[in-house]
């Protein structure tokens, strides 16, 4: 997708028009104009169609409801968010950081990305639900990456009705997904059982009052919530450490640099919540690893009525597409564009729509706050202790699923630092 798109800028312009099938599509790739359609007239868009596969998983969750509905729903889920309650993860987020480095050696190959999706897939399992999947990881990731690998299909016309078919991908979704709900159902039953024990994002759930109705969410509605939440706390985090890691092994001078900043800051000790804004370097480093490569990479939604946008009128029922990629890596916002440059955001924050890994506007992704933290804790927890390398001759390229993935996996080296 993302090498037909670029040609069709570099080809059309900013604003392009053309159909898929039945399908009609517009892209628009200019930061004003996105902003128009995230932010200053949402109401005229919803998520629509390119969703619909999303919900054969995840169902009416917060990344799929509309309307009312969907800020009913951001009204629970948000508590989780606040600092405070986030600072309270921290635990949580370097148990199972140093869980996972636990497992490897002085210059024998891991999967970078595997470990991350792991190690992060458990922080969400317990922050959210306080449950240690642990010895559940592989079949969960496993059923995670088989579920969503079904959403590469996304572009043909009447995919959802594919899932309906007996095809080996469509049955292993079926079985995939029956595998996922087998673990949300069990969390639920388990809470019920014993609801006065906990405060996090489960409990918040099954509160009869959290809704403000005084009956509460439905059992399905909770799964639906927990299910999205999981699979983008585990997914979008993951990616986005994974492509750091890589960045930084072909960038000595910013290695170097994000390593010294570490020393400095923690003197040999794990980081807490008061060293976050003192690793400034370190968010940089995370923030230019998600220009080159954001975790979600194309962002579609769907008009309602006709739009008029600058010269053009988008008719009603098209769907609009957004790329972060494309903006991220425009020379009119980025000096030297496919340069990784942490520096570039010494003098200068993040414009929104310039920048914007994590959507905008009211849809704005609820758990970016998060995600920020447990990346920055990562990043330090890990780079105190092993520089990472690639493998010699290991492939990168991308993987254009929901989220920018590499293809092959990160094969890298782990080695002990000396201090």
């Amino acid at each position: 997708m993302l090498g037909f798109l670029k040609q069709a800028v570099a080809t059309h312009g900013d604003v392009i028009y053309f159909t898929i099938g039945p399908i009609k599509i517009a892209l628009v790739n200019q930061p004003e104009q996105i902003k128009e359609i995230l932010s200053v007239q949402h109401q005229k868009f919803v998520k629509g169609r390119p969703l619909e596969m999303a919900k054969a998983l995840i169902g009416e969750g917060i990344l799929t409801s509309e309307g009312s509905f969907h800020k009913k729903q951001a009204r629970v889920i948000q508590p989780a968010f606040h600092r405070k309650r986030m600072e309270s993860y921290i635990p949580a987020i370097l148990d199972y950081t140093d869980r996972m480095m636990s497992h490897w050696e002085e210059g024998k190959a891991v999967d970078v990305r595997e470990d991350m999706t792991t190690m992060t897939s458990l922080v969400a399992a317990k922050i959210m639900f306080q449950a240690d999947i642990e010895s559940d990881s592989k079949a969960i990731v496993g059923a995670l990456d088989t579920a969503t690998d079904l959403f590469g299909r996304i572009a043909v016309p009447y995919a959802e009705w594919l899932l309906h078919l007996p095809l080996p991908s469509s049955l292993q979704f079926r079985k995939a997904k029956k595998r996922l709900d087998e673990l949300i159902y069990d969390l639920i039953a388990k809470r019920q059982e014993n609801p006065s024990s906990h405060d996090d994002l489960l409990s918040m759930l099954l509160d009869p009052y959290g809704d403000g109705s005084g009956t509460g969410m439905s059992l399905q509605q909770v799964r639906d919530e927990a299910i999205t939440l999981f699979l983008t706390a585990f997914d979008t985090t993951s990616t986005a450490l994974t492509w750091t890691w890589y960045l930084l092994s072909q960038n000595p001078e910013a290695e170097a640099e994000f390593h010294a900043e570490i020393d400095r800051v923690l003197q040999g000790r794990l980081p807490t919540a008061e060293d976050v804004p003192k690793l400034s370097f370190t968010r940089k480093v995370m923030t230019e690893a998600m220009r080159l490569f954001p975790p979600t990479y194309v962002l579609p939604r769907q008009s309602v009525e006709d739009f008029e946008i600058g010269e053009y009128c988008i008719p009603k029922g098209t769907i609009v597409l957004m790329s972060q990629y494309l903006i991220h890596h425009d020379p009119r916002y980025y000096k030297h564009p496919e340069v990784f440059d942490p520096h570039r955001w010494d003098d200068r924050e993040p414009q929104r729509y310039q920048y914007f890994p994590f959507s905008g506007g009211p849809r704005t992704c609820i758990g970016e706050p998060l995600a920020w933290l447990k990346g920055v804790l990562v990043l330090a927890t890990v780079g105190q202790r092993w520089q990472l390398k690639l493998v010699p001759d290991h492939p990168v390229e991308l993987l254009q699923l929901i989220n920018l993935k590499p293809k092959h996996g990160m094969q890298m080296t782990p080695h002990r630092r000396t201090h």
